[in-house]
């Protein structure tokens, strides 16, 4: 049977929320779409999960040795039948709309690639709904991952992208960057005059991770790859980025300042509230609006020292980013 989308889900160590995400997609209201598991050498395998689903959807399983998601990404889009190949992250739930609203879309207007935003779901823990707050809030990103309300043009990512065939051949898929691939595939995209949407009806709820030390460590390895990417895309650096790492300076003036003028910590304390009383409007929670303030100041201090610590290295030092290649992103 002829499918219209191919799903890539690359994976790693992760049969548990395998196991979610498909039983999200088992929901789907529109069912002309075929499921492609990559599994990146993983030590703890979904290999179960798919036979536990090859009766329930239309899936396929492949084991690779490890190289990173771009390029296990890469991998599944080399098996896809579909006309569009749709790529999720492994820790995402797919509302049971999605792929109906994504084909209404198409039907009203022809693209070549998309992007949708993400949120939390409410089985998600409470740090897991904070971290989600931090990665999404206008107050943190600036809205640059998917929203109304943007500082810079939107670049859809990894967790919730998808082009047709012909994007992939041109643009001979994701690199071996482990870290901001998603963005420079985005870039490239916009690059070779293809035609990007942003559809905000085609959302996933995208757990992220599990813990505030997990979280500050994928921030920090974003922030540096924002510099790699500006390397490679040197017209792709805007005013937003600099934001976390003038926070970062800004906050540590105040904390220093506040030992001679008390008041020199009220800016921090404003932002706070600001978070906080932002954040109880979007989770109608008290102790989740509390953490979100947290996972604020985690999201732009992670972010802001990355790019810093990146800039250091890699414009003042001239040393190369092999992190950006070499690191395991999934650790």
């Amino acid at each position: 049977m002829e499918v219209k989308y191919s799903v890539v889900i690359p994976v790693f160590n992760r049969p548990i929320e395998v196991k979610e995400l498909l039983e999200s997609l088992c929901a789907q209201t529109y069912k002309e779409f075929e499921v492609i598991i990559v599994e990146d050498g993983s030590e703890i395998t979904s290999i179960d999960v798919f036979n536990d689903f090859r009766s329930k959807l239309n899936i396929q399983y492949f084991f690779k040795l490890n190289s990173g998601p771009g390029l296990s990404r890469n991998y599944g889009a080399e098996k896809a039948h579909g006309q569009f190949i749709v790529f999720f992250d492994s820790d995402c739930l797919i509302p049971e709309h999605y792929f109906e609203s994504l084909n209404e879309e198409l039907k009203k207007e022809e693209f070549d690639a998309y992007g949708g935003p993400d949120m939390a779901h409410s089985s998600f823990t409470n740090i897991q709904k904070s971290i989600s707050y931090a990665m999404t809030s206008f107050l943190t990103t600036g809205g640059i991952r998917g929203g109304k309300r943007k500082l810079d043009k939107f670049h859809p990512r990894s967790f919730n992208m998808g082009f047709t065939q012909k994007v992939f051949k041109e643009t001979q898929g994701f690199s071996k960057m482990r870290f901001g691939e998603d963005i420079d595939m985005s870039l490239r995209i916009f690059a070779m005059g293809f035609r990007v949407r942003f559809i905000e009806t085609s959302f996933v709820f995208h757990k992220r991770r599990t813990d505030f030390r997990k979280f500050f460590k994928q921030i920090f390895n974003s922030g540096m790859a924002r510099i790699n990417l500006y390397l490679n895309h040197p017209k792709s650096l805007s005013l937003v980025h600099f934001l976390p790492a003038a926070f970062v300076c800004g906050a540590i003036f105040l904390c220093l300042m506040s030992l001679i003028f008390w008041w020199a910590f009220l800016p921090l304390v404003f932002y706070s509230l600001l978070l906080f009383m932002d954040a109880l409007v979007q989770t109608k929670n008290l102790k989740v609006s509390v953490l979100c303030i947290f996972a604020s100041f985690v999201q732009l201090f992670a972010y802001g020292l990355g790019f810093l610590n990146a800039i250091w290295k890699m414009l003042i030092l001239k040393k190369k980013g092999k992190f950006a290649f070499e690191n395991n992103f999934y650790k």
